[in-house]
């Protein structure tokens, strides 16, 4: 809980009265490598602050899933969509590695927004990050080749090359594996 206090305190100069009553409504949960966390069709009831480990969300497929977003330690996480209208999901999230989070449910974050100081400041960055991770993958995948993508993944995100099996990079950047593959030749 420590690393989410000092994350509070360092970005959104939280009071310790507004830690203490948002602290209180912290759930930590663990999840080992490799296991769902949401399944689609599920409602999503929780905002998560990931302290350990890498995320995953992808459209399940019977031919190949359809990988398009990763979040990593230090950083909020939900299937949001589903969180804000309470309804289910159309993607599964998953743990790619063993991962703990610190939730808090859908119902104690209305509270802490109408209880403290801070809470709808950390509400808004959470949406804001969010909404920045989303708009800008769009964006790539609308104006960007597969090894411009590639590369901005590599230099933006040395960790997901190091994390992530390649068949989920190259789900996300929209090719193959056998293309990835090629890419990565023409580049080394």
């Amino acid at each position: 809980m420590e690393q989410i206090r000092e994350h509070f305190e360092t970005n959104f100069n939280i009071t310790h009265q507004d830690w203490q009553i948002f602290a209180s409504k912290l759930i930590c949960q663990k999840f080992p490598k490799k296991s769902t966390i949401l399944k689609k069709g599920e409602t999503e009831r929780y905002l998560s602050f990931i302290e350990k480990g890498t995320i995953r969300f992808y459209i399940p497929n019977e031919d190949k899933d359809l990988t398009f977003g990763f979040i990593f330690k230090n950083a909020f996480v939900s299937a949001y969509d589903s969180f804000l209208t309470q309804s289910p999901c159309t993607y599964t999230v998953e743990a790619i590695e063993d991962t703990v989070l610190w939730r808090l449910t859908y119902d104690d974050l209305q509270v802490i927004y109408n209880t403290t100081k801070i809470g709808n400041v950390i509400g808004r960055k959470a949406c804001e990050d969010l909404f920045l991770k989303k708009s800008k993958r769009e964006l790539s995948l609308l104006n960007e080749t597969a090894e411009v993508r590639y590369l901005n993944l590599f230099s933006e995100r040395p960790e997901l090359i190091k994390q992530i099996p390649l068949k989920y990079i190259a789900s996300y950047i929209g090719v193959t594996p056998q293309a990835l593959s090629r890419i990565r030749k023409r580049i080394s």
